[in-house]
C-alpha cells in the first residue's frame, strides 16, 4: 500500500472513531460489505478502489479535495530534478577523467540544465 492509502487509511478510521460508528454501521451505510469496510480502514486492502474510499469517506461525514502546486513551480521541480541527475553524470564522467567540476560550474550547468528543460518541448522534461 502507498503511503498515500495508508495515510488516507490511519485517517478514515480515526475518524470512525471519533464519531462513534462502528464497522458494521459504515458499512451498512455505504453499501459494502463489513470486510471490505474493514480491509479499507486497517490499511489492509492494498487497492481499494476511489469510489470505494469516497463512499466511506461521505459516509463518515469527510470530503476529500486534490490540491495543485503551481503548475510553472511543479515543472520547475522536475526541471531540476532532472538537471541534478545529469549534473550526477557529469559529475561522474568528470571523476572518471580526473576533471573535477567547481561548484560554479556545476551551479551554471545546473542552471543552464533547467532553462534548456523549461525551454524544450515537454516530454524531455517528463521522459525518465
Amino acid at each position: 500500500m502507498t503511503a498515500i492509502a495508508q495515510n488516507l487509511s490511519t485517517r478514515l478510521n480515526q475518524r470512525r472513531q471519533d464519531v462513534g460508528v462502528t464497522f458494521a454501521l459504515l458499512a451498512q451505510r455505504t453499501g459494502l460489505s463489513l470486510r471490505t469496510v474493514q480491509r479499507v480502514l486497517s490499511g489492509e486492502e492494498n487497492d481499494p478502489g476511489f469510489g470505494t474510499v469516497v463512499s466511506i469517506a461521505e459516509a463518515l461525514g469527510v470530503s476529500l479535495r486534490f490540491e495543485a502546486d503551481d503548475a510553472d513551480e511543479f515543472r520547475r521541480k522536475r526541471a531540476e530534478q532532472k538537471a541534478d541527475q545529469v549534473l550526477a553524470l557529469v559529475q561522474g564522467t568528470s571523476a572518471l577523467e580526473a576533471q573535477a567540476l567547481s561548484d560554479e560550474s556545476k551551479r551554471r550547468l545546473k542552471e543552464r540544465t533547467v532553462h534548456e528543460l523549461l525551454a524544450g518541448p515537454r516530454r524531455k522534461l517528463w521522459a525518465d
